[in-house]
């Protein structure tokens, strides 16, 4: 029998999901199966509209091997599992005479937890907490929820909160669910044989495609205790997120509340003599913290470093004691246990690696109004890590709207241990990187305007030119913008503002749950939304509501920022340019998700407009330009304006 042609099955594919094939997405599908045949690493650009996700799907489901797919948000996961795999599997098997099968795996507290939902979860008497179950009426908050989760429980297959509509709070779920580390083990537990998260795993197993998230591929890259089935070819959707959940993971946290919690728990279940000893450097450190100040911790100062040994000493104590006693009359012992192992591990793990101190780690306190003071601990740099675990032994394809930063691929690629393109050593990865580009003619969709006659930002208070500029923007664009802003303050600030001098709607980031927010905004063609971190990455509206983006200035790291300052430093103590490899590159992918809010179909129109002069005046600011999509450039603001008005006034016209 021929072997079906890649034209053959992307035709297929695109045809069942009813979308038209787009030269972007053929070159992608095209080196997408190259690589996997090679066993090589690739990194695609894909701009929105590409296509992206069959662009990868149909090559890898051709090849027949184990394909993993990690995406950063459960956005596009869904979209996988319950619209793009479903149709393409259907569509190729006619001509693959074969019906791959697929599977979605999450980090096991994503699954509700039989033993938990049964027995209850352990609760620490000091807490005055009992059986939160019987606590809780039925007419409260948690209450109801709590009862929803039963009901649910004999309803749903997959025990997957994300399958619960509406969902719960995160206390209810806290209730029936349980981490990894605490878990009892299918061998041990009553419910074993009917676990969802066991049986997720399972499922996964047997499946041709396994559809998981980029931190629980850090967990299983990092700890050396496989949690992803076995595969040979990983595809990492939204790569852009990969560095900063990779870092996540692999961060370290102690907090008084958080160590005074293993105390508690290890109490019940260990000789007086050890649980005093933890007692007691818990107490020492909570001193500590308490007159803890924010910022890096170049050098550990000399009492801080013995608090973290008798901490380390005393966790290790305790976890040999739990090992080797047990006593049969506490009830449900078992959980309580692996309740108290785990949160007992954790304080001794990272005393341990903070005490222990490594040139590769950066240490800082950090304190919230709402949560206190903590100790932290993040590696220098993920990219090693990267390296070494990520591709070896499978071939890897990254691909994102924003993997081309400043004209090329070696940014991104540098910060996930990739050599510059074409200058790899014998022991380097080999990768290649591919721009297939975008179906939108930016040139023709949209401006880019850079507001240079404005001052420049400061690092603190009101800019009034920037607000009047603001104001007459959205004016000329007849409401329609997203704002998105480098802080919650400016935020905050620009939407008093124009609350007092506009006629339309302010939306603002927190006044509402986020759905609700962009469900507002695209209903309405007058209303504004304005916000930060989240927007600029997690916004899609397509048409004629969304015609203006702003950004208030360079989303540059706060110089502050203990983890971002180290890294740019030791990057200039290795002869690089630290604030170009670190400041620059994480500014310039923030403001090119930020750009890509704008143009989300070939029918949109709008102007990017950024309130930052420096974009237009600095040397970097060409860096930041390349970065963003290639839409016609201006610093005229009468031109701009002209052109807002222009664009309302035929979407009013339309619609």
């Amino acid at each position: 029998m021929t072997k079906p042609s890649l034209p053959d099955l992307l035709h297929a594919a695109v045809t069942a999901v009813g979308g038209t094939e787009r030269p972007g997405q053929v070159a992608m599908a095209e080196a997408v199966a190259e690589a996997v045949d090679d066993s090589a690493h690739l990194l695609v650009q894909a701009g929105t509209g590409t296509g992206k996700s069959l662009g990868y799907l149909v090559p890898a489901l051709a090849h027949g091997e184990r394909v993993v797919v990690a995406t950063a948000t459960l956005a596009l996961q869904r979209q996988l599992v319950e619209r793009d795999l479903p149709r393409t599997v259907e569509a190729l098997h006619p001509l693959l005479r074969r019906r791959p099968s697929f599977a979605m795996l999450k980090g096991r507290s994503n699954y509700l937890c039989l033993h938990r939902l049964h027995e209850g979860a352990p609760q620490e008497e000091e807490d005055g907490l009992f059986d939160v179950f019987e606590q809780a009426t039925p007419t409260s908050k948690l209450g109801k929820d709590l009862l929803r989760l039963r009901d649910w429980a004999d309803e749903t297959e997959t025990g997957d909160r994300d399958d619960l509509t509406p969902g719960v709070s995160d206390r209810a779920w806290g209730q029936v669910s349980v981490a990894s580390r605490e878990c009892l083990g299918a061998a041990k537990c009553a419910y074993g044989a009917e676990c969802f998260a066991e049986a997720a795993r399972e499922r996964a197993k047997l499946a041709d495609v396994v559809i998981t998230n980029h931190a629980l591929l850090a967990i299983d890259a990092i700890e050396g205790a496989p949690v992803l089935p076995q595969h040979e070819v990983l595809i990492i959707d939204e790569a852009h997120e990969l560095v900063s959940r990779v870092t996540g993971v692999a961060t370290g946290e102690l907090t008084p509340g958080q160590v005074n919690r293993a105390v508690r728990r290890a109490a019940k279940l260990v000789d007086e003599k050890a649980a005093d000893q933890l007692q007691t450097a818990a107490e020492t450190f909570e001193r500590l913290m308490e007159l803890a100040l924010p910022g890096r911790l170049e050098e550990i100062p000399e009492e801080l470093g013995y608090c973290l040994m008798a901490l380390r000493d005393a966790a290790r104590t305790v976890i040999s004691a739990l090992g080797a006693t047990r006593d049969k009359s506490v009830q449900d012992e078992d959980a309580v246990r692996k309740q108290a192992i785990a949160s007992v591990e954790n304080v001794h793990a990272v005393a341990e690696r903070i005490a222990n101190g490594s040139e590769y780690d950066v240490v800082w306190y950090e304190r919230h109004d709402r949560f206190g003071a903590s100790l932290r601990v993040a590696p220098l740099s993920v990219s090693g890590l990267l390296r070494e675990k990520l591709f070896a032994d499978r071939s890897v394809v990254l691909t994102s709207a924003t993997l081309k930063l400043g004209g090329d691929f070696n940014g991104v690629g540098a910060s996930l241990g990739l050599a510059p393109e074409g200058t790899q050593g014998d022991d380097d990865p080999v990768w290649k990187g591919l721009d297939v580009g975008s179906p939108f003619d930016y040139g023709k969709q949209g401006i880019l305007y850079v507001a240079k006659h404005l001052a420049q930002p400061g690092r603190e208070g009101s800019r009034t030119d920037m607000l009047d500029e603001l104001a007459e923007l959205i004016e000329a664009a007849g409401g329609r913008t997203l704002g998105l802003f480098s802080s919650m303050r400016g935020a905050q600030a620009a939407a008093e503002a124009m609350r007092g001098r506009l006629d339309m709607p302010i939306l603002l980031q927190g006044e509402e749950t986020l759905g609700e927010l962009i469900r507002n905004f695209a209903a309405d063609p007058r209303t504004c939304l304005f916000g930060t971190l989240s927007l600029w990455q997690g916004v899609d509206v397509p048409g004629p509501n969304c015609q203006l983006v702003v950004m208030d200035r360079v989303p540059f790291p706060r110089p502050d920022d203990p983890l971002m300052s180290a890294r740019q430093k030791a990057v200039e103590e290795a002869g690089g340019n630290g604030f170009m490899a670190v400041a620059a590159t994480h500014a310039a992918l923030l403001m090119a998700q930020g750009a890509g809010r704008l143009i989300r179909a070939t029918g949109d129109r709008g102007v990017v407009a950024i309130l930052d002069p420096r974009v237009e005046r600095a040397r970097y600011g060409s860096f930041l330009r390349k970065s963003m999509p290639e839409f016609w450039y201006t610093t005229d603001r009468n031109q701009v304006r002209r052109s807002l008005a222009a664009i309302d006034k035929a979407a009013k016209e339309a619609g």
